[in-house]
């Protein structure tokens, strides 16, 4: 049985290899944790499809692998003919048993040259042929290493990530010196985590292929703020959890989506794709990077389910707990900002979304109204859309709508529900 690395939204279009929690020969049962992956989106545990024995891994650790890849092989019961194969004592792990059977495939086994050799193949060196993977690569230029001079430990002397990390950390001793890098006080040279790397590959492309526009509009969340206050003991006591704006936010976003659907869109080449669902996106700071999980159907909820759907997806994505459905379909994406004290900023859009919305903080200021100085509370919105699907009206009209609802105060169903 071939796995695949699963596919987990389709703005991902690939994931780092992090961990193998199973080795080769370990029996596995259906959904047991298989191996851990990286992506822009989320760190996430792949659950095994099947009861067998894992019968060969197929990438190495710190491979970046596209979605869909066949990453390993299982034998399963009344499975495909792929087994593993127990070595015996009387066999030698240098040279695998002959297994008497037509098409059964042998990995890790020096091919037999045309005169019946089977010495050992020779690795290339560069520019004969040697290849390498992109995060490889990427690992090696960011880091000034020359790939030459690492002995590969990869199938067929390949040179994986390992290596290439093992000889920048000093462990790689049989491999040739590095030319001198010159090292001052006053610089730190910090490796990128996977999720880092993901999530700047992920904006470069969002950067580099999105013709981003941007507007800013003030809110005057004066009611809005006052209502959370008269509503916050009672809330809290009820779901013991603290009433934010934001929640409030998503319901206005909810609905002004359901009235202005080019903003809830994707630029299809040579057509805009409209999405029938409303799955909101928040963006969350976790301890191993930003994520972005969602909330299907947003549109159904109340303000009071809202909230706590976002306190459970805040808790698990910074217990790292996250699931592949919990970051799967986002529509648009809401970039809470002002809970980091900033009042007015621009987000790069999470591809392939056509708009991202910055939630400022409210803060307190004067603001002229009937010709008289009153002190209210301003939230800033921020919007950055795509250019290609989205004009300035479109953009404002969906903007305008949120600005409506927060400065009416509406209650969405804060009763309990």
């Amino acid at each position: 049985m071939k796995i695949e690395l699963p596919h987990v939204g389709e703005s991902v279009t690939e994931a780092i290899i992090g961990q193998w929690l199973k080795q080769v020969g370990d029996t596995v049962q259906k959904y047991d944790p298989l191996v851990e992956v990286v992506t822009d989106k989320v760190a996430m545990e792949v659950p095994s499809p099947a009861t067998g024995i894992l019968s060969s891994i197929l990438v190495q650790e710190g491979d970046t692998v596209p979605m869909g890849a066949i990453i390993a092989e299982m034998a399963v019961e009344g499975g495909e003919p792929v087994e593993y194969v127990k070595p015996t004592p009387e066999i030698s792990a240098a040279a695998p048993a002959v297994i008497d059977r037509t098409g059964v495939l042998l990995k890790d086994v020096a091919p037999v040259g045309p005169t019946g050799s089977g010495g050992p193949m020779p690795v290339p060196a560069e520019g004969e042929g040697r290849s390498y993977s992109p995060a490889v690569l990427r690992l090696a230029q960011a880091h000034d290493v020359d790939l030459s001079a690492i002995t590969g430990t990869g199938i067929g002397g390949r040179v994986t990530r390992k290596d290439v990390q093992s000889h920048i950390d000093g462990g790689d001793q049989a491999t040739a010196p590095q030319a001198p890098r010159s090292v001052t006080d006053d610089e730190e040279r910090i490796p990128l985590a996977p999720v880092r790397r993901m999530i700047a590959e992920n904006m470069a492309r969002s950067a580099s292929t999105i013709p981003e526009a941007w507007m800013l509009v003030e809110v005057d969340v004066s009611c809005l703020m006052k209502l959370r206050e008269e509503q916050m003991a009672e809330f809290q006591q009820r779901e013991g959890a603290k009433l934010t704006l934001l929640p409030f936010v998503i319901k206005a976003v909810a609905e002004s989506l359901a009235e202005n659907r080019m903003v809830n869109a994707t630029w299809g080449g040579d057509s805009i794709v409209l999405k029938r669902k409303i799955n909101i996106g928040v963006a969350i700071a976790a301890p191993q990077g930003l994520v972005v999980p969602v909330i299907h159907d947003a549109d159904t909820m109340d303000v009071t389910a809202l909230a706590r759907a976002v306190g459970d997806l805040v808790t698990r994505a910074h217990d790292g707990k996250l699931r592949v459905e919990d970051v799967q379909g986002g529509t648009f994406t809401i970039n809470n900002t002002g809970a980091l004290g900033s009042v007015a900023g621009k987000a790069i859009i999470n591809h392939p979304q056509v708009a991202i919305l910055n939630t400022e903080a409210a803060v307190k200021r004067p603001v002229v109204i009937d010709d008289a100085v009153v002190i209210r509370s301003i939230m800033n919105l921020c919007i950055t859309f795509d250019h290609r699907v989205l004009d300035g009206a479109e953009a404002s009209a969906f903007v305008a709508g949120v600005k409506q609802r927060l400065e009416a105060a509406r209650d969405w169903g804060l009763g309990g529900s």
